[in-house]
């Protein structure tokens, strides 16, 4: 029996990649070194980072103006980093309140002694909608902070806010590589590997060139402009990862690129979401309009069903279905490598489930 893995993160990884992985660990390009050994000095190291970033840099099509930048920490450190970084001006920041990453960001930004303002907020529909700007912002903003995808609530930003002047800095986190945007919209960008790139321990930062280097006396770990210069080996890197990554963005070339993977998300996220909209057991919060291709909720309205219906779909090889443990109920995550054969077993358990509900006979 097949087994699909829907975890939020960290999450499935392409097949492919994890075979090669384990067919390089023992020798690293026949170095007689496993990758976890070699020195982030040497040359071999050299031709894995420069290749994940020309790679990215390919993906992404970002312009020479930017800056790519290879961070630990995940991407609650760039909570802090960012208005360390950014908000040097007039350390106030702007921020779009669309659930709990968005206030986790706002938090970490006041305790940098940044202001942050809430320019809109979808707390008053329990974040199963986005939260949309309604007047122009503050030209004074250093700059507006956004979560592109709401990885616990099921929501995805398709169309940007209008900020005007003043830079855009998104977590991409869970939607990094899945979803297509115009690098240039965008002052910075930053995600965490662990949901579309790679294992855990890896956080890409994408920032533009004239917004870094204005800040003084930064910690080394979190000086944009110290990392730009060593190209980010001030210290030692993540090396496995940043290799684990490497070979997921030249998978990606492989699948035809970021707009392939965009147009293959939309339809496995399209059976899943056709299927919960005409069921009679299960539903979707979420408002059409603002739904993720990347994290589906699902409830039952009863804990307890949704209790048996996690636990009946474990022993059908589907995983990590539980829902994040601020809204309970279900959760299926179908990052990039989430064949469409895995979103095809879920529904049919869906479909076997509800068809076993009814007539009063659980599996």
């Amino acid at each position: 029996m097949p087994t699909y893995n829907f975890s939020a993160g960290p999450a499935v990884m392409p097949t492919p990649v994890v075979q090669q992985i384990q067919a390089e660990l023992p020798s690293f390009q026949d170095s007689g070194m496993s990758i976890m050994e070699i020195s982030h000095r040497s040359q071999l190291f050299d031709q894995v980072i420069n290749d994940a970033e020309q790679d990215l840099r390919d993906l992404m099509q970002i312009p020479a103006n930017y800056r790519v930048l290879f961070f630990q920490g995940g991407g609650t450190l760039q909570f802090t980093a960012a208005p360390l970084n950014l908000a040097t001006a007039h350390h106030h920041i702007g921020l779009l309140d669309s659930g709990h990453w968005a206030s986790r960001a706002a938090d970490e930004a006041q305790r940098t002694h940044t202001q942050v303002d809430i320019l809109a907020s979808a707390h008053a529909t329990n974040y199963t909608t986005l939260p949309t700007l309604t007047q122009p912002v503050d030209p004074t903003l250093d700059y507006v902070h956004l979560t592109t995808n709401n990885t616990i609530e099921g929501t995805m930003y398709t169309q940007l806010p209008a900020t005007g002047n003043v830079p855009l800095v998104a977590d991409m986190s869970s939607n990094f590589l899945g979803q297509t945007y115009n690098v240039q919209d965008f002052g910075m960008i930053f995600a965490g590997a662990q949901k579309n790139l790679g294992p855990a321990g890896l956080t890409i930062v994408i920032v533009r060139d004239d917004l870094i280097g204005h800040a003084q006396n930064l910690p080394s770990m979190l000086d944009y402009q110290l990392f730009a210069d060593k190209r980010s080996m001030f210290n030692t890197p993540p090396v496995f990862a940043i290799y684990a990554a490497g070979l997921v963005l030249k998978w990606l070339k492989a699948q035809g690129g970021l707009a392939a993977m965009q147009q293959r998300n939309q339809q496995k996220a399209a059976l899943l979401y056709d299927f919960l909209d005409q069921s009679q057991l299960f539903r979707n919060p979420v408002e059409p309009a603002a739904r993720s291709t990347m994290n589906v909720p699902f409830v039952t309205g009863d804990p307890a069903l949704d209790a048996a219906f996690i636990a009946g779909a474990t022993e059908h090889g589907l995983l990590n279905l539980k829902g994040h443990r601020l809204v309970g109920g279900m959760r299926a995550s179908l990052y990039n490598a989430m064949p469409t054969a895995g979103v095809t077993a879920l529904v049919d358990y869906l479909a076997a489930f509800e068809a076993a509900h009814t007539k009063g006979v659980l599996n």
